[in-house]
C-alpha cells in the first residue's frame, strides 16, 4: 500500500506545493491537509512546508501553531507520527514545542538564499535513515529568520544525545549557533530544518538530487515501522 503524507497549507504557505512533490516523487500519495481542519486525514505522516504563515505576524510561526490543525498535529506527533518541518514549519516546530530553540532574525539582517551545503550527522531519525552519518549535502537555503538560538544547557543536550541532524558547512548563512540548521526530538520522528531539501529532488530545477533523501528516508522508516 502505497504511503500517504500530508502537507499543510497555512495563510500565506509559499512551498506546499513543491513538498508535495517531493512527496510523490519520493514514491508516496501526498495528501493536502487545511490548516483550519484538524482532520488529518489518516496520514502515514506530515510535511509542515516553508512559507509565511500567518504573514509572519507576532512571530514566525507563533500563530501557526494555534491552528486547529497543530492541535490534532501535536498529538500525533508526541505519539510517534513522523513530522517534518522545513524553514516555516521548523519554526512552527519550536513555536508548539515539539523541538526546543527558536528561529530567529538572522545575524546579518539579511534574506539569504543560496546553495548551501551541510553534513547531516544524525541518521536514525525517521527523516534521514537513506543519508550516511558524515554525508555532506547541496540543498537551497533561503531565509530572513533562520538564526537557530537555544540556551547552553539545551545546545549541549542536543550534542549528547545527538539530535544535531545536519550543520552548515563552509559558511553559516544566518548565524545559527552551532552552525545548526536541522534538529530532531528525543524519539527521532521529529525534524526541524531550515534549508529546503524540496527544492532538491529534480535535476531540472534544483542544484542537487540530495533533497530527495528526506523524503524516501520516511517511506523506509513507514515501512520497518509496526502496523
Amino acid at each position: 500500500m502505497t504511503a500517504r503524507v500530508g502537507v499543510v497549507t497555512f495563510p500565506g504557505s509559499l512551498d506546499d506545493g513543491d513538498a508535495a512533490r517531493a512527496v510523490r516523487i519520493a514514491g508516496a500519495e501526498p495528501v493536502r491537509l487545511w490548516h483550519g481542519d484538524p482532520d488529518l486525514r489518516g496520514v502515514d505522516a506530515v510535511v509542515l512546508p516553508g512559507g509565511f504563515s500567518y504573514g509572519d505576524y507576532l512571530r514566525c510561526g507563533a500563530i501557526a501553531r494555534f491552528a486547529p490543525v497543530m492541535e490534532t498535529l501535536v498529538d500525533a506527533a508526541r505519539g510517534g507520527l513522523p513530522v517534518l518541518g522545513i524553514c516555516n514549519g521548523f519554526q512552527i516546530l519550536c513555536e508548539a514545542h515539539l523541538l526546543p530553540g527558536a528561529l530567529t532574525r538572522n545575524q546579518h539582517l539579511h534574506f539569504r538564499n543560496r546553495d548551501q551545503v551541510l553534513r547531516v550527522e544524525a541518521v536514525g531519525t525517521a527523516w534521514t535513515n537513506a543519508f550516511q552519518s558524515g554525508q555532506e549535502i547541496l540543498i537551497p537555503v533561503k531565509n530572513g529568520e533562520g538564526c537557530y538560538v537555544a540556551d547552553a544547557a539545551t545546545l549541549d543536550q542536543l550534542e549528547a544525545e545527538g539530535r544535531v541532524v545536519a550543520r552548515y558547512v563552509g559558511g553559516n548563512p544566518n548565524g545559527s549557533q552551532r552552525d545548526i540548521a536541522a534538529i530532531t526530538n528525543p524519539a527521532g520522528n521529529v525534524v526541524g530544518i531550515m534549508p529546503h531539501p524540496e527544492h532538491a529532488v529534480e535535476a531540472l530545477t534544483g542544484p542537487s538530487l540530495d533533497g530527495l533523501g528526506f523524503f524516501t528516508s520516511v517511506l523506509k522508516h513507514l515501512v520497518g515501522a509496526p502496523a
